[in-house]
């Protein structure tokens, strides 16, 4: 069974900083570049950040600059690195696998101004 747990969001004052966390499971999570989604309150769900398979990442123009994607193969883990935040981040935040129709339950994040 596909399975993409995210982890790491909470509330936090503009300006901080927070890490999240994706786990892969259930299939080959070496094989597939990996975005992160966001999606807040009456607004659609929107890219936020990927990585493929060579490393190289693409963000939204949003959030260049403030926020860094990485992953760890060896963990099965991609992570998005959050600074700077503004009140405009907050929503909740879902990871998922290039090719796969799979959304997890996604972590919220909180940005109080």
């Amino acid at each position: 069974e596909v399975q993409l747990v995210e982890s790491g969001g909470g509330l936090v004052q503009a300006g901080g900083s927070l890490t999240l966390s994706c786990v892969g499971s259930g299939f080959t999570f070496d094989d597939y570049a990996i975005g992160w989604f966001r999606q807040a309150p009456g607004k659609e769900r929107e890219g936020v950040a990927r990585i493929r398979l060579d490393s190289s990442r693409d963000y939204a123009d949003s959030v260049k600059g403030r926020f860094t994607i990485s992953r760890d193969y060896a963990k099965k883990t991609v992570y998005l690195q959050m600074s700077s935040l503004k009140f405009e981040d907050t929503a909740v935040y879902y990871c998922k696998a290039d090719g796969l129709n799979y959304w997890g339950q996604g972590t919220q994040v909180t940005v109080s101004s």
